[in-house]
């Protein structure tokens, strides 16, 4: 009705503009009148120079260059008079009426009024368009279709237990109400990506055979304002039509990011800040009676607003952390069910060799090692295909079409080997896994590490094992080939990070001591938030211990690879000629170094014991790497 009554406006504005304009154009126009008597009377005495004929009006100039206007009766008779009298005809055809010079002036400002309706009629149409968007963008799934289930969920017993009640109340909701209890109204599960909080929001919904309404946090901001509020309006207004339900916002944060931190500046008045505040009334409007339950998941609830996990709203807060060995090894059997197995392959191997593994890692894992199984032509996936799927996710695809260099290969070599030798002669370090220096993804080569058990904690020994080892490559190619590259630089970056984290957040450092010297949290997209604690010289201090403990583990890590000199060219050989050793080949290696080491002592004394002459410790020497090459 508001778009009618101006439209009506705008037009009357338009005529009345359009009519003035067509008058003020007619009176400049106009010309003094004189009767067709007296045109002619002026014709006999010869005092009209110039005649315009336009139709039947008559303009004439006199030879005084007057100007008038007359109606002529009939043109034809009138012009043989004029030719007589050698006077100037000018001609031109009929005017038109007033009704087309009306039109014509009108025309321009027609257009200009149908393209603005034209505007007004669209914005109306896209603000209908984004409520029914609102509409289609909720996944509903009824009772009685297939829905995932708790069993299709594993290695979260804590949060699956605690969501168990849930469950029974939307099923059994008399049997909390008549003790008067009431139901937490949302539930906030906030984790790392990957670790199943999606998966276990729809396994609610399954378990207890409800509606199940899910909708993206990105969803409700568009282009329009007010568009945001509006859907949140109709999710929920549709969600209370169908209780009891679940109503499931995922990746939370795009729309209840902190207010005056990034999240929501203005106060509240944009776009994010009138959904949130949408949000934030339509779950203060429950009902006790309305059994609808609101789940949202997010990776990053340090920005999240406060009023959001305030006592009413989403007042209970459930962790989803990556699963340990026993919740991976779960893991991998519900993933493996659909998948022909080898009768050999041993998935609690498989769950200790990958620690840190989220559940989309293990269950991209599994069918990585089905897919590397097929392409081979197997019946069956093995052991072998779960090494090259976690070969794949970890370090990447094999880069076969890069050809490396022999210099860049032996500078690989000696670095890995470095990283390796380190690793293995240093306490409570991670044991070696594989050494590779074939290229994946962005690195030419990697050492991998397996701890043998889960980690929650670290040691000051374990981290700076970890920095020692970081810095073993790099000691290595200077020991080995006397040369420092590029290829070091990312352990660098993490060798810093660590130690820097040791002195500024870990308090492991004598003497700065046990304080977290922060310089303020971060708020939404980076931005600082709070100021330094601590001054300039304590900074200069921080620098100080962070360049103390790289130096001192880049020391150590020099110590041991001149002292395992030979073990460090013996492995770099092997590598170049094997390119991947295992643990268990590394160890052959290893001992075949000790089995050369003591035969050189050996030798070394005969040498002293027969007073220089080298011709028997020679032939010896031929005899035993005859022997070492044969072995290996």
């Amino acid at each position: 009705m508001v778009v009618f009554i101006r439209t009506v406006l705008v037009v009357v504005i338009l005529a009345a503009l359009g009519g003035g304009l067509f008058l003020i154009q007619d009176i400049e126009n106009r010309l003094p009148q004189r009767s067709y008597n007296a045109f002619l009377t002026s014709l006999e005495n010869d005092t009209i120079a110039e005649v315009h004929i336009q139709g039947q009006t008559v303009t004439y100039t006199d030879i005084y260059d007057k100007q008038y206007q007359t109606f002529a009766p009939s043109i034809d008779d009138l012009i043989p008079q004029l030719l007589a009298r050698d006077i100037t005809i000018k001609g031109e055809p009929d005017r038109k009426s007033p009704f087309w010079n009306l039109l014509y002036l009108g025309l321009p400002v027609l257009l200009i009024f149908i393209a603005w309706y034209s505007v007004i009629k669209k914005q109306q149409g896209d603000e209908d368009e984004s409520a029914r968007f609102a509409q289609e963008k909720i996944i509903k799934k009824k009772k009685g279709q297939k829905m995932v289930t708790f069993r299709d969920v594993a290695g979260l017993p804590e949060a699956k237990d605690e969501l168990l009640e849930i469950v029974d109340f939307l099923q059994n909701p008399k049997k909390f109400s008549r003790l008067g209890a009431i139901i937490p109204k949302g539930i906030l599960f906030q984790g790392p990506p990957g670790t199943g909080k999606t998966l276990l929001a729809r396994a609610i919904a399954g378990e207890a055979g409800v509606p199940f309404y899910s909708i993206s946090g990105s969803d409700f901001v568009e282009m329009f304002v007010g568009v945001g509020a509006s859907r949140v309006r109709d999710l929920f207004r549709e969600a209370k039509k169908n209780t009891p339900c679940i109503i499931f916002i995922d990746e939370i944060d795009a729309v209840g990011g902190h207010r005056g931190a990034g999240g929501s500046t203005g106060g509240g008045q944009d776009e994010r800040g009138q959904t949130l505040n949408a949000l934030l009334v339509e779950m203060d409007g429950f009902g006790t009676d309305e059994q609808i339950i609101v789940l949202a998941a997010t990776n990053r609830p340090d920005i999240l607003d406060p009023a959001l996990s305030r006592p009413g709203r989403f007042d209970r807060q459930i962790n989803i952390l990556p699963p340990d060995v026993k919740g991976r090894l779960k893991i991998i059997e519900v993933h493996s069910r659909r998948i022909t197995m080898a009768p050999n392959v041993e998935l609690d191997k498989i769950a200790h060799a990958t620690p840190g593994f989220t559940g989309a890692e293990l269950a991209s894992l599994v069918n990585e090692a089905a897919i590397v199984a097929a392409r081979l032509g197997k019946k069956a996936v093995g052991l072998i295909d779960f090494e090259v799927a976690k070969d794949r996710i970890i370090m990447g695809v094999e880069r076969k079409g890069l050809v490396l260099g022999e210099i860049d290969r032996k500078t690989m070599a000696y670095h890995e080997a470095g990283h390796a030798i380190v690793t293995k002669f240093l306490p409570e370090a991670d044991p070696v896994h594989k050494i590779t220096i074939i290229p994946r993804g962005r690195a030419l080569g990697q050492t991998q590490q397996l701890p043998k058990t889960d980690r929650h904690s670290y040691s000051k020994l374990y981290l700076l094992n970890r920095i020692t080892t970081l810095m073993g490559g790099r000691a290595a190619e200077e020991i080995g080939l006397n040369l420092q590259t590029t290829g070091a630089e990312d352990d660098f970056q993490q060798a810093v990070e660590l130690a820097s984290r040791m002195v500024c957040r870990w308090g492991m450092d004598p003497i700065l001591g046990p304080i977290s010297y922060s310089k303020g949290d971060q708020g939404f997209l980076g931005e600082q938030g709070g100021h330094g604690v601590y001054s300039e010289q304590t900074t200069q201090t921080i620098d100080q211990e962070v360049k103390k403990i790289i130096d001192d583990c880049y020391k150590e890590a020099r110590d041991v690879l001149e002292k395992e000199k030979d073990f460090l060219h013996y492995l770099a050989e092997m590598l170049l000629t094997n390119e991947t050793l295992d643990a268990e080949e590394m160890e052959i290696v290893y001992s075949c170094t000790l089995t050369k080491r003591k035969k050189k002592q050996e030798e070394n004394s005969a040498y002293c014991d027969t007073g220089g002459d080298s011709t028997l410790l020679e032939a010896s020497d031929q005899s035993d790497n005859a022997k070492q090459s044969t072995f290996l």
